[in-house]
């Protein structure tokens, strides 16, 4: 009969929490509507369309077009209205996969349709799936416990982030406790509950702490009100007008730049723990020195990978500022450009930060006469 370790049986019972708190957090009502929803969505099938009501005006289209649409088995007309914007608006084309929205007509058993949308649930789910089996073929055990913290992630950002937000609570604190929660979970799943994750978790964690801080001095220093965040006003004329779109920014700061010194937290006390189950009679002082060499390798392309995370977003705003000729003081003050200078700054200082915090800690916690987790 095979017997398991200590380590594996707290992993096993670690994991079926994570499991049970998944299963609550499904349970749980998810964000306020602010407004009732027109109607039911439900899956189609564009079998013909009528362009005859469209119009072109340089690079956009305005009008209707006309669709038919096959729902069930059952063939329906639907509108689909182009309103000159090119990030929203479709035009579809016979077998294309929509999402319609189903309202109720003037007369008893007379819907219209609406199209919504391109329905993309087919291939979002077996990118999904793919990207599953690969995790667990390739990282075994291991892989299982991330993808777990993959949907825990998930489950708590959905299910509690927005809508304590929505609902007015001061959003930057509300994500500092649930990156604190995530960290946890994520860490104690991959690493295990040992001395490497403690000192892993101590480590991002002051780091997130510190960068908070600074995003909340910053922030309010330089005046980045948050309306720059995708969607932010649409929110505000939706019905959450009292909002405080600045601490939701400050929040979104912490949350992106959370992975990042999550991952060099890990890395660093990783390191650490090597150093000392090679070399046992190293100080504490001198495992905390290795830590900061550690950190030293790593800062710097830890830095640069938040840049060209967030400059990638923007990019069509950098070619339009190029294309103009916009001096670079005046492009360095454009609210949206100061927003997402802000956000890598605070997240590189975040990742400066959290390598001698988690070499101090690791130093400490692989000291000569403690013992080093397996």
């Amino acid at each position: 009969m095979m017997k398991w370790s200590a380590a594996a049986k707290r992993d096993c019972w670690f994991i079926l929490i994570v499991v049970l708190v998944c299963a609550a957090l499904g349970l749980l009502p998810g964000a306020p509507h602010l407004e009732t929803p027109a109607g039911r969505t439900v899956r189609g099938r564009v079998t013909a369309v009528d362009d005859s009501g469209l119009t072109r005006h340089g690079l956009v289209r305005f009008g209707s077009q006309k669709l038919t649409v096959e729902v069930n088995g059952e063939t329906f007309a639907a509108n689909n209205e182009l309103r000159g914007q090119l990030e929203l608006d479709k035009v579809f084309v016979p077998g294309d996969a929509v999402r319609v929205v189903v309202q109720a007509g003037d007369r008893p058993g007379e819907s219209m349709l609406t199209a919504q949308d391109y329905d993309r649930n087919f291939w979002s789910l077996t990118l999904f799936a793919a990207f599953c089996v690969l995790l667990c073929v390739f990282g075994g055990w291991t892989g299982g416990k991330a993808l777990m913290s993959f949907i825990f992630s998930c489950m708590v950002i959905w299910k509690v982030v927005v809508p304590l937000a929505l609902r007015g609570y001061p959003a930057s604190w509300i994500i500092f406790g649930a990156v604190c929660l995530l960290t946890a979970v994520i860490i104690f799943l991959v690493a295990g509950i040992s001395r490497k994750g403690i000192a892993a978790f101590a480590g991002a964690i002051s780091g997130v702490l510190a960068g908070l801080l600074m995003a909340h001095g910053f922030g309010r220093l330089m005046d980045i009100n948050g309306a720059a965040m995708p969607y932010a006003q649409t929110l505000l004329y939706s019905g959450s007008e009292t909002l405080d779109l600045q601490d939701i920014f400050i929040g979104a700061m912490v949350l992106a730049s959370s992975g990042a010194v999550m991952d060099l937290g890990m890395d660093i006390a990783a390191g650490v723990e090597e150093v000392a189950r090679h070399s046992p009679r190293l100080s504490g002082r001198e495992l905390a020195m290795s830590g900061m060499r550690i950190g030293r390798s790593v800062v710097g392309t830890m830095t640069t990978t938040l840049l060209l995370a967030y400059s990638g977003g923007y990019l069509t705003l950098l070619m339009m500022f190029a294309s103009q000729g916009t001096s670079v003081p005046d492009f360095l003050n454009n609210p949206l450009v100061a927003a997402e200078l802000v956000k890598t700054l605070i997240g590189s200082f975040s990742l400066v930060l959290v390598a001698p915090f988690t070499a101090l800690i690791s130093g400490w916690v692989f000291r000569p006469g403690r013992t080093v987790s397996t």
